[in-house]
């Protein structure tokens, strides 16, 4: 990123720095539940679990779009389950 005013560069750094603080709670909450990942590895997991748009065309009129999630593994599931992200999850 460039910032050349001080404003800027103040802005960018606080939300470094509190994006950070959130990574390290998360993985504070995830040793907590008996895991003990890395914020790196936390972040990498997470990062797994994406939404893709399925389109299906009908016989007439426009197509259909279905909002599901990607295939997650054991640890994105776990982190899926620890963090509640279901509520934020497509609904079918």
């Amino acid at each position: 990123m460039f910032h050349w005013t001080e404003s800027k560069i103040r802005v960018h750094a606080f939300s470094c720095v509190l994006a950070l603080m959130a990574a390290k709670l998360m993985v504070r909450e995830a040793g907590r539940a008996g895991m003990h990942p890395s914020v790196r590895a936390l972040l990498s997991s997470l990062a797994g679990i994406e939404e893709t748009v399925l389109l299906y065309q009908g016989q007439r009129g426009r197509p259909r779009a279905r909002r599901m999630l990607t295939e997650k593994d054991a640890t994105a599931q776990s982190l899926y389950d620890l963090f509640g992200l279901d509520a934020y999850a497509p609904t079918r």
